[in-house]
């Protein structure tokens, strides 16, 4: 089967919600409190999504990685004024490259990024404890500049900038 990289309409909120916690999940629960992923913090992400996919806007990109009707990945760039927090001359800002783990490996995150920011500078923040996305920013010519970010409802999970 080949995946397929599309637009979200609003009827993938509920999925995309799924997928985001899902991956959460997958990557950092020993980094956060036991009990982080409750009822109401997947309907939070279901708001989130429900909200970004019925406003979209022209300055994010979002693309969705669809294996057989069934979404697996997801990726979101903010362009220019979407850019928070940051001196670099970036004209991007990665929100968020999420592939569920059963599809790592399979060229889909790569996909995913090349198709929401090609080559363009960009910054983003990353866990640094997350050594897969790490190696995958670095091989993409993403460099930490020094700027952390720790937020205290998940203390162990710190948040790094890279940029290109």
């Amino acid at each position: 089967m080949t995946t397929i990289l599309r637009d979200p309409v609003p009827a993938d909120a509920d999925a995309l919600a799924q997928l985001h916690v899902a991956s959460w999940r997958e990557t950092y629960s020993h980094l956060v409190p036991d009990g982080f992923f409750t009822a109401d913090y997947l309907a939070g992400r279901q708001k989130m999504w429900n909200h970004i996919l019925s406003h979209p806007r022209a300055e994010r990109c979002i693309q969705v990685a669809d294996l057989a009707g069934t979404i697996v990945g997801f990726a979101s760039v903010g362009r220019e004024s979407a850019v928070k927090e940051t001196t670099v001359a970036a004209q991007a800002q990665v929100e968020a490259i999420y592939v569920v783990a059963a599809h790592h490996g399979t060229g889909i995150g790569q996909a995913l990024l090349d198709a929401t920011l090609g080559d363009s500078p960009a910054a983003l923040w990353v866990a640094k404890d997350n050594p897969r996305a790490v190696a995958f920013y670095r091989r993409n010519g993403f460099e930490f500049d020094g700027t952390e970010d720790i937020d205290p409802a998940t203390p162990q999970l710190i948040d790094a900038r890279m940029v290109r």
